[in-house]
C-alpha cells in the first residue's frame, strides 16, 4: 500500500477496521532501497521486481519485519485498532514458490488461512509483511502485491485493493482505464503500455480475484483524500480489475 505509514492512511484503515474484517499487506520499497543504498548493497530490478540475493534479503527482511513493521502495528494500536504483526513465514502463513533468474524472490504459492481466520474471528487486524518461505524452505522476499493477491485468493476476499502512486492503469493516450479484464490487461502488457512495476500489480489483481466468482480488484492511488473508503464505494476510482 502506497502512502501506508502517513497519518491519514493509518486514520483511514483504523476507521475501516471498525466495520468490516480487514487484512493489511504491506511493502516498503522505497524504505529498503534508502537502507541498501546506504548499507552499499547494490540492488536491482527485473520485470518491475527486486533481484534478491543473499545480502540485500537480509536487509529486506530487517525493514519489512522489523523497524517499518513495528511502526505500523504501533501506529494502527494507537488509533485503537487491535493490529497483529506477521510476516509470510510466521507460522508458515505463505507458501513461496521461487521465482526463476530473481534470486531469493518467490510467488505467493500457498495460504495457511486458517491463521488469519482466527486473528479476524477474535476482532484483529493482520498486518503482514511479504515474506514466504519457498520449497526449500529458504526465506524470500515476495512482492507486496502478489502477497496480498495470495491471502485474498486463500481466504476467499471478494475484494483485493492494491494502493500505489499512480490513479489506476493508464491507456497508451494517457487516459485512465476505469474497468478491465484479463485478455485487455494482458494485450496491454503485450504491447508495452502497461510496464515497469504496474506488470506485477497488474497480474497479481488478476491472480488474486480468479478462484473467487464475483471478486474484484482495484488499483488506486493511495494518496488521495479519503481513499480507503471511495475505493470501496466509488467506481470510478481508480482502475476496477474483473474476472473474465
Amino acid at each position: 500500500m502506497n502512502g501506508i505509514g502517513s497519518k491519514p492512511m493509518l486514520d483511514q484503515l483504523a476507521e475501516l477496521a471498525r466495520s468490516r474484517p480487514l487484512v493489511v499487506v504491506h511493502g516498503g520499497g522505497a524504505r529498503v532501497t534508502s537502507w541498501l543504498e546506504r548499507l552499499g548493497v547494490p540492488t536491482r530490478f527485473e520485470d518491475g521486481l527486486r533481484v534478491t540475493d543473499e545480502a540485500s534479503l537480509e536487509v529486506t527482511s530487517a525493514v519489512l519485519r522489523g523497524a517499518l513493521h513495528v511502526e505500523l502495528v504501533a501506529a494502527l494500536r494507537a488509533r485503537g485498532c487491535d493490529a497483529v504483526g506477521l510476516s509470510g513465514v510466521d507460522g508458515g502463513l505463505l507458501t513461496g514458490r521461487r521465482v526463476p533468474g530473481k534470486g531469493l524472490v518467490a510467488t505467493a504459492a500457498g495460504v495457511r488461512a486458517g491463521i488469519i481466520d482466527t486473528l479476524l474471528a477474535a476482532g484483529h487486524v493482520p498486518v503482514i509483511a511479504p515474506l514466504a518461505l519457498d520449497e526449500q524452505g529458504a526465506v524470500c522476499n515476495v512482492n507486496a502485491d502478489d502477497a496480498a493477491a495470495g491471502l485474498a485468493r486463500g481466504l476467499g476476499a471478494t475484494r483485493l485493493v492494491l494502493l500505489t502512486d499512480v490513479d489506476g492503469i493508464r491507456a497508451a493516450d494517457g487516459s485512465r482505464i476505469a474497468r478491465t479484464g484479463a485478455d485487455q490487461a494482458e494485450r496491454l502488457i503485450a504491447d508495452g503500455v502497461i510496464g515497469g512495476g504496474m506488470i506485477p500489480k497488474v497480474r497479481a489483481a488478476l491472480s488474486g480475484i480468479a478462484a473467487v466468482p464475483g471478486a474484484s480488484a482495484v488499483i488506486a492511488d493511495g494518496s488521495g483524500p479519503d481513499v480507503v473508503r471511495r475505493v470501496l464505494e466509488d467506481a470510478d476510482l481508480g482502475t476496477r480489475i474483473v474476472a473474465a
